[in-house]
């Protein structure tokens, strides 16, 4: 009974981590990718920005908006206060008065919600493609051309950007940037393969027709990307798109932002649950169940994998090295969370961050289960 235990709880995370993406790229060669192109004409872009008490990024994001080479004629840009309390709606209509092109929107909305903030923007905008951006993320020279690209396919509903973590920063930041890196590989595979289960909130887009009014208890941006599939339309990782974040550096941050997006992320497959159904999305389905289902409950398999090996110390060779292994790994992680504040090698943060990350999805798990919803956001306390 204890090998049984210990073998499905060692392969099912193992399956979702790696076995997954591995088969993804045995398959990846023989998949044609759709074409990507300049679409003739370009087509009306609003760009919507949602924001909570920004105001030490609001300026330089939409600097950075407005440096990108799309014809500004083509272009709007909608920034979303949800009830900022600083002064991130005085700085965003400063920038928009000193645009000449007169393209910037400024929303001062009451306290609602993320949700409710982009419904909002939605609801202003008249571009035929919507691109949704974090407030504390920068663009790059051509981000929007190399993000809407692939909308000269019209089989494409939306695309997902690519975001990234510069080197640098210290502590469970270095977690954050390789688990990043990890996420730009799967999606490229994914892509390739035709069922891209995810992008980033960072920098996404979707045709303004697929747009669906997002609820106030899941995660915008799979809810938002997800609208395509439901259209018969698919996502596409548009990798030459980028945009530059900033990890987590705080313990604290980190788990309170991975809880919230595990209970969120749930209760957004919840609400698209008939995706999850293979014989009508086939290959699709099986990625959210792998990549956003399989993986999230895979914290809570841990604690029965290091009981059972406990139980077969005595069974062999391999049990006792892989539950010395999974001690060495707990024990990086205390000391990186212990000394976090001490430049200590990358390992024991990289450790630190990993124990973090899976205790606050298996929280989130909980927490899901137990009928817990998140509907407010505050970016700063997960920063």
């Amino acid at each position: 009974m204890a090998e049984t235990i210990f073998w499905l709880c060692l392969s099912l995370p193992l399956f979702a981590c790696l076995g997954y993406p591995l088969l993804l790229a045995c398959r990846a060669p023989f998949q044609h990718p759709p074409p990507t192109g300049t679409p003739t004409p370009l087509p009306r872009v609003s760009v919507i920005v949602a924001a909570h008490d920004e105001e030490r990024h609001i300026e330089a994001k939409l600097r950075s908006l407005l440096a990108d080479d799309y014809p500004r004629e083509r272009r709007q840009i909608v920034v979303a206060s949800d009830g900022s309390r600083d002064a991130t709606v005085a700085l965003a209509r400063r920038i928009a008065q000193g645009n000449p092109w007169d393209d910037i929107r400024v929303l001062d909305l009451p306290r609602g919600g993320k949700a409710a903030a982009l419904n909002a923007a939605v609801a202003l905008a008249y571009g035929e493609i919507l691109v949704f951006s974090d407030a504390d993320t920068l663009w790059h020279g051509d981000t929007l051309r190399q993000l809407i690209a692939p909308f000269v396919d019209p089989r494409v509903g939306a695309t997902a950007g690519n975001v990234t973590i510069p080197d640098g920063g210290r502590a469970l930041a270095i977690g954050d940037r390789v688990y990043r890196a990890y996420e730009t590989w799967l999606r490229r595979l994914e892509s390739r393969n035709g069922c891209l289960a995810s992008a980033d909130g960072g920098l996404q887009a979707l045709r303004h027709e697929l747009f669906q009014p997002v609820p106030d208890d899941v995660t915008d941006d799979f809810f938002l990307v997800t609208c395509a599939p439901l259209a018969g339309q698919r996502i596409v990782f548009a990798e030459a798109a980028r945009v530059t974040d900033r990890g987590v550096e705080s313990a604290q941050g980190q788990f309170r932002r991975r809880r919230r997006i595990t209970v969120q992320g749930l209760q957004s497959l919840a609400r698209r649950r008939e995706l999850l159904d293979p014989a009508r999305h086939g290959l699709f389905a099986l990625a959210l169940i792998t990549h956003k289902l399989l993986r999230r409950f895979a914290p809570l398999l841990l604690v029965p994998l290091l009981a059972s090996n406990l139980w077969l110390w005595g069974a062999g060779d391999f049990y006792r090295i892989a539950l010395l292994a999974q001690l060495a790994g707990y024990g990086l992680a205390l000391i990186g969370l212990l000394g976090r504040h001490r430049h200590l090698p990358r390992p024991f943060n990289l450790a630190a961050c990993a124990l973090v990350t899976l205790g606050a999805m298996g929280v989130g798990v909980w927490q899901f289960l137990g009928g817990y919803r998140y509907r407010q956001w505050n970016p700063q306390q997960s920063r």
